[in-house]
């Protein structure tokens, strides 16, 4: 196996995107996604089930054009990464089986790896622009916001040491963006939907609640509450309903736009502001934002402000590597490859519940 510059072969099936990534040492080769977003619209959120199946009938085509795109074969793999949690139980499956098949038919090692590190993992591929090489900086933050995760973590080690910060203890940011987009009638994804209609609405024209922002749960730097650094938007969610509910009992026309950029805004404001909160308290200069969410123009501009402010460095990847890829699935294992940690093996289990302190899975 080539450990200085190893080829590696990353496959993600965490939820609706089946993904295949192509990755030499930190040089990105080839990067291919099939989504089965729109089998989903009809319902207004994914259907496990029928990501999973989706992902069956995409992984061969998938794997076929990522290898044809980096213009390699099968053989010339050095190893195998593949998502094995969090994410959906089913989705996750189907990767990881697909995954040991290929390892097993080719005799390649395969390393289980953990999806929400995978998304770091993206800040160490090469500037497709420039070509320089990256580096992740010492005492990294990273903030996650999808539809299944928003989390603020510091990264002591990419291959060994991620310590979780805070969390959200409910809905994730992604999943009340398509929550509320289905209360005003705006079609899934909602996060895009959302993110256009508020554009032409006013932000301060509706307060709606900050979760876990009062004193009870902030606490002080000496003595933090039991939720500083966490996010709750099951509350939000239900207070935009409510608003809802009392423009129709009015007989009114309800103000989408508003409520919209209104909603955007208490998200928003409430993640970038308890992110460099963290950022802060733990010392951290640097901060890379991922997941899908990350494409939300007011998350960026506001997360920006508030970290140029606070000294911090704000990192974003391309929009296309902060969705869920394969191509982050490999650059993070052939950092394991690069830093010697042993694969896993084809013994392990798919985990949807994987806390994000397991970089990879041992069997």
């Amino acid at each position: 196996m080539n450990r200085a510059q190893p080829l590696v072969l990353g496959i993600e099936s965490s939820c609706d995107e089946t993904g295949v990534g192509v990755v030499r040492g930190t040089t990105l080769l080839a990067n291919t996604v099939s989504s089965s977003m729109d089998e989903h619209v009809r319902f207004g959120g994914v259907i496990p089930e029928i990501a999973s199946r989706a992902h069956l009938d995409a992984f061969v085509p998938t794997l076929e054009q990522a290898l044809a795109d980096a213009g390699a074969r099968l053989a010339d793999v050095d190893a195998i990464a593949v998502t094995s949690g969090p994410g959906l139980a089913g989705a996750l499956m189907v990767g990881v089986c697909a995954a040991k098949a290929l390892a097993v038919a080719t005799g390649k090692p395969l390393y289980a790896i953990n999806h929400l590190v995978a998304h770091v993992g993206v800040g160490l591929l090469d500037d497709r622009t420039t070509g320089k090489t990256q580096e992740l900086p010492s005492n990294l933050g990273a903030l996650l916001v999808s539809g299944g995760h928003t989390e603020i973590l510091r990264i002591n080690s990419i291959t060994s040491d991620v310590e979780l910060l805070g969390s959200t203890i409910d809905d994730a940011a992604g999943e009340a963006y398509d929550k509320v987009a289905r209360i005003l009638g705006l079609g899934y994804p909602g996060g895009p939907a959302i993110d256009k209609v508020a554009r032409n609405g006013n932000p301060k024209a509706i307060r709606f609640p900050r979760g876990l922002s009062q004193p009870k749960y902030m606490g002080t730097a000496d003595e933090p509450g039991p939720h500083r650094y966490d996010w709750s938007f099951s509350g939000l969610k239900t207070a935009v309903a409510r608003c809802v509910e009392q423009f129709e009992a009015r007989g009114e026309e309800i103000p989408v736009a508003d409520i919209a950029a209104a909603f955007q805004e208490a998200v928003v404001d409430v993640i970038s502001s308890k992110a460099v909160l963290a950022c802060r308290e733990h010392g951290i200069k640097d901060v890379l934002l991922g997941g899908g969410v990350a494409a939300n123009s007011r998350l960026r501009e506001l997360t920006g402000q508030r970290c140029a402010s606070a000294g911090i460095r704000l990192h974003v990847p391309p929009l296309d590597l902060c969705t869920d890829n394969g191509a982050m699935v490999a650059a993070l294992g052939a950092q394991l490859v690069m830093a010697g940690v042993e694969p896993s093996g084809i013994g392990f289990a798919p985990d949807s519940s994987l806390p994000v302190t397991s970089v990879s899975l041992q069997a």
